[in-house]
């Protein structure tokens, strides 16, 4: 049995004083793959001191990173994406919580990027907090048969998970399941297996009994074992459909 934290953060420095603990605990856990999402041009010497033969990278611009300078941004992105080979693009979207300031340039870095994952043929992992009409409405746009991808830290309703796989598309399931009052359980009743991955965030978003405090990759099997429990099925079901999920998306 394995898993694939397919959203961690493990480069930045809330990891810096357990790090080679923490990975531990993930191995001890069955996590055998981490998949690190971009941020922007300040974070990427960190994440890439992190890559090795079981972590694997993403490059992008996240939305909240789009300023004033979302031009240079994006030419730093483009340079990496054409220097070397990377797993996906992301993470990329809209953001409608933290601030809407910039929301005309999160639309265009995220179609741009979009445009480059077509081109270079990549999945997409998709950002879309507060914005999943949004979201959905910039893929429909930009419709073409190579666009897949995930839609992380998926949190809707029944109706937006099946629209969101009508495009294509995975969902990325972490934490917020095991949150008590989030709904996300009674969504997934309704969604199979094969339309899911798993992710923890990290360090944001731990699961139930962690929540409010660090998260980190080992969490996977506490998410794991409550999507079980939701889908009355084994815990090495769900590892074994996850994994492979992540494994096609990605091309692992």
């Amino acid at each position: 049995m394995e898993f694939i934290d397919t959203h961690t953060h493990i480069y930045i420095d809330k990891f810096e004083v357990d790090f080679d603990e923490m990975m531990s605990r993930a191995a001890n856990n069955q996590i055998s793959t981490f998949v690190l999402p971009a941020i922007d041009s300040g974070h990427t010497e960190a994440m890439m001191s992190c890559e090795s033969e079981n972590v694997h990278l993403m490059m992008g611009l996240h939305p909240c990173s789009v300023g004033s300078n979302v031009g240079e941004e994006l030419d730093y992105v483009r340079q990496w994406l054409e220097k070397r080979s990377f797993c996906a693009i992301g993470e990329i979207g809209i953001d409608l919580y933290w601030d809407k300031t910039f929301q005309a340039e999160q639309v265009g870095a995220f179609e741009l990027q979009i445009d480059w994952a077509i081109e270079f043929n990549l999945p997409i992992v998709i950002h879309s907090r507060n914005s999943t009409s949004e979201v959905l409405e910039v893929l429909k746009r930009k419709a073409h048969p190579q666009l897949r991808g995930i839609f992380h830290c998926f949190g809707g309703s029944v109706e937006e998970a099946n629209a969101i796989i009508d495009l294509g598309f995975l969902l990325g399931i972490g934490g917020v399941v095991t949150f008590k009052n989030a709904g996300l359980d009674k969504t997934l009743e309704h969604i199979s297996l094969r339309n899911i991955v798993l992710e923890t965030d990290a360090p944001y978003l731990a699961p139930a009994p962690f929540r409010g405090k660090r998260n980190e990759p080992s969490y996977i099997k506490i998410i794991a074992e409550k999507v079980a429990e939701i889908k009355n099925v084994d815990l090495e079901e769900v590892a074994d459909r996850t994994t492979n999920n992540a494994r096609l998306v990605f091309g692992l």
